[in-house]
């Protein structure tokens, strides 16, 4: 196995974590795998990996080492890209990850136009609200809305969406309507929280320069986007949602928004890839498409958001 060769698999067992799920990646037997690991360590004379029974993971050498090789192996295979026929015609597996209701909503009713643009790229998508490993899962790119938390991943930030706080007629009919953030202490919300770890989010306002947050009682709690809108029809509660979910319904009088003098911060969503991982062609193909939908239906994205 040549010297780039040995640095790409060495790259994807500390990416994966696992000699054998590497060496399934780059279709190689697992005792070859091992051979060549233990001779670009014999050639560097230093210890690259710790091995456990669980799981394998650089050491300190092994992790600087592999920032180096990240960095070579993107160079190279930019250039090799820049210089292919596929670059101007991707093709290849491509694997997202979206955002449930971005692409039930968005993506999905817009995808036949990428497939006509680019019919040499297959698509394999999964859509829901849990946080992914890109790296671990093989997955190219995400959709997300949030503040991406994962300082390892690329953020190409594609649009930022105002919300909105409300709530059904009948539940402000029993429980009145707030004025004032301050006063949503005496109220109950849906809840919302992370379907793959417990974490509740707050309801969050600008005051001033500055963001404040309210957390407030909740007697139903989803980990879906969907049904949190659906437990807001039925009278659960407050809800806080970038208002393109919700427009349909505040027009029917279904839904009443409240506290429209106290905006929220916009909500901001990206695509998100690999930071050590060349940004193939048909990836590159979809950030841009998606990015440009997005300022289609929600125009650009703001400079400070």
């Amino acid at each position: 196995m040549d010297r780039f060769e040995s640095l790409r698999l060495f790259t994807r067992i500390v990416e994966l974590g696992s000699f054998t799920r590497a060496a399934g990646a780059l279709d190689m037997p697992r005792a070859t795998a091992t051979y060549v690991i233990k001779e670009l360590e014999d050639r560097l004379g230093t210890r690259l990996l710790e091995r456990t029974t669980r799981q394998v993971r650089p050491t300190l050498d092994g992790q600087a080492f592999y920032e180096r090789c990240a960095a070579i192996l993107n160079d190279l295979e930019e250039a090799e890209a820049a210089l292919s026929p596929m670059a101007a015609n991707p093709q290849g597996v491509l694997r997202l990850d979206l955002h449930g209701v971005h692409a039930s909503r968005i993506i999905l009713p817009r995808i036949a136009g990428f497939r006509a643009r680019y019919p040499r790229i297959e698509l394999r998508i999964s859509t829901g609200d849990r946080l992914v490993d890109l790296v671990r899962e093989g997955v190219d790119c995400v959709v997300r809305a949030g503040v991406p938390r994962d300082s390892s991943l690329v953020a190409r930030r594609i649009a930022a969406l105002p919300e909105v706080v409300c709530a059904s007629p009948d539940y402000l009919a029993r429980r009145g309507t707030p004025q004032r953030p301050d006063e949503l202490g005496q109220h109950e919300a849906v809840g919302f929280f992370a379907s793959d770890h417990d974490i509740a989010y707050p309801f969050r306002f600008l005051v001033g320069s500055k963001v404040v947050e309210y957390k407030l009682a909740s007697s139903v709690s989803v980990s879906d986007a969907e049904a949190y809108t659906a437990c807001a029809l039925q009278g659960c509660g407050l809800i806080q949602v970038p208002r393109f979910r919700v427009e349909e319904h505040l027009r029917a009088g279904q839904l009443v928004e409240v506290l429209a003098d106290w905006p929220a911060p916009l909500l901001p969503i990206s695509v998100l890839y690999p930071q050590h991982r060349h940004l193939a062609p048909r990836v590159r193909a979809f950030v841009d498409w998606v990015a440009a939908i997005y300022v289609e239906r929600f125009g650009p994205v703001p400079v400070h958001a």
